[in-house]
């Protein structure tokens, strides 16, 4: 059986690499001889071992009809959705690591996989080489997802660690962070909570049987966090992880949220992953919490779960392996306003008096070295919405943070 790549970037290379390396093994799982026959990329790649099989022109894998597979890790929505939807139109298989495409695009391309007897598979599309994307949908699928929530990007969780941990400024973690090659060059997807809207539209889309899409998920990054922040939350006994949270409503919605939470240390798993590592938690209403956690990224992590889902295509190429789900609405998932929960709130103002009339039963937070007119405080579970609004009413009030207290 013949495969192309698509990509031959650090993803692509690692896919190429791993299906070279354990090429024995790979074959024995699939009962076949698979071959990687072409690389497309715009580039070349003079001296490397699979230099031969790179190629320009996507109609050289388009219309080869011995090519059963393609392994799609250009990463973006254009050209990538314009390339797979032509394959599975063709016939082929696709599989892919680009959560843009699935979160976008993902229900019009298992359409197409299903008008054309094809497979549409995505496992690397979420937390690398965790495992995840199979267990939600098939090992879990006796139950009502009732939450999925996660830590689903390493470069942020690495660099609110070593705020926390370190008392180090955003910008010096940022910087670590890419020395170290967590972080890429230009870090806007990740801090701007962006890879991590992605990556939840995706699991709930899964959990809640309906597309989820990113412009209905409300998304915060990180860059606006402070020592102060990591202090504060550090005396509630809490850690801040920029988490990807989305909940089922008893009125069949779902919220889904991406920012930066206060976690207490005593509440859940999530609130101990460090560094570059992810954890995604699956509430169920019959096996209750279940935490999948490992690296999320990586050259060769990504790889693997890339590779198995070439494998599992493979080995069911005469039939579909395929993922179901209605597409979207606009009312399917309900505005952030609407959900309630506490909120961490710091501000500078001139009457704190008047701060704590209007949240009644706020447990209000001291440090060492506030600032002059600096206040923090935790509010009751109050709706989402109405609490901004009421920070907005109130004169002499310039709130600098709010985080909402992720309790589950």
């Amino acid at each position: 059986m013949d495969i192309a790549i698509l990509g031959y970037g650090k993803i692509g290379s690692g896919v190429a690499g791993l299906l070279e390396r354990n090429r024995a093994g790979i074959d024995a799982r699939t009962g076949q001889s698979l071959r990687l026959k072409y690389i497309l990329d715009v580039r070349d790649f003079p001296g490397d071992p699979l230099e031969g099989l790179v190629v320009h022109d996507f109609d050289a894998i388009l219309n080869d009809p011995d090519v059963a597979v393609v392994t799609e890790t250009i990463g973006g929505l254009h050209p990538a959705f314009d390339y797979v939807l032509a394959c599975l139109r063709a016939g082929k298989s696709v599989v892919t690591s680009n959560k843009e495409l699935v979160a976008v695009k993902g229900y019009e391309l298992l359409q197409a996989a299903r008008e054309h007897n094809a497979n549409f598979l995505f496992e690397a599309s979420v937390g690398g080489g965790i495992p995840v994307i199979r267990p939600l949908s098939q090992c879990l699928a006796a139950n009502e997802i009732g939450e999925v929530a996660g830590i689903l990007n390493g470069t942020t969780n690495f660099i609110l660690t070593r705020m926390l941990g370190d008392a180090m400024p955003f910008e010096r973690a940022l910087r670590m962070a890419q020395e170290n090659g967590y972080a890429e060059r230009d870090p806007s997807a990740d801090v701007s909570g962006a890879d991590a809207c992605r990556k939840i539209c995706i699991l709930a889309t899964l959990a809640f049987g309906r597309h989820v899409y990113p412009e209905q998920v409300r998304t915060e990054g990180i860059a606006g966090i402070t020592l102060e922040d990591a202090a504060y939350a550090d005396k509630l006994g809490c850690n801040i992880k920029l988490l990807a949270r989305a909940k089922r409503l008893p009125d069949g919605r779902v919220t889904a949220v991406v920012a930066p939470m206060l976690v207490p240390r005593d509440s859940t798993l999530l609130a101990c992953v460090s560094d570059v590592y992810n954890a995604i938690l699956i509430r169920g209403d019959a096996v209750d919490d279940v935490v999948f956690y490992g690296r999320g990224a990586g050259q060769f992590p990504t790889a693997s779960a890339v590779v198995a889902d070439i494998i599992d295509c493979a080995r069911h190429i005469d039939r579909r392996r395929f993922f179901e789900w209605e597409d979207g609405s606009p009312d399917f998932v309900a505005p952030a306003e609407e959900d309630v929960a506490k909120l961490y709130v710091r501000a500078t103002c001139d009457d704190p008096a008047a701060v704590r009339k209007a949240f009644p039963g706020a447990t209000f937070i001291e440090i060492e070295g506030a600032r002059p007119g600096e206040i923090a405080f935790v509010t009751m579970p109050v709706r989402d919405g109405a609490a901004r609004e009421a920070l907005e009413e109130l004169a002499g009030v310039k709130v600098e943070m709010v985080m909402r207290v992720a309790e589950f």
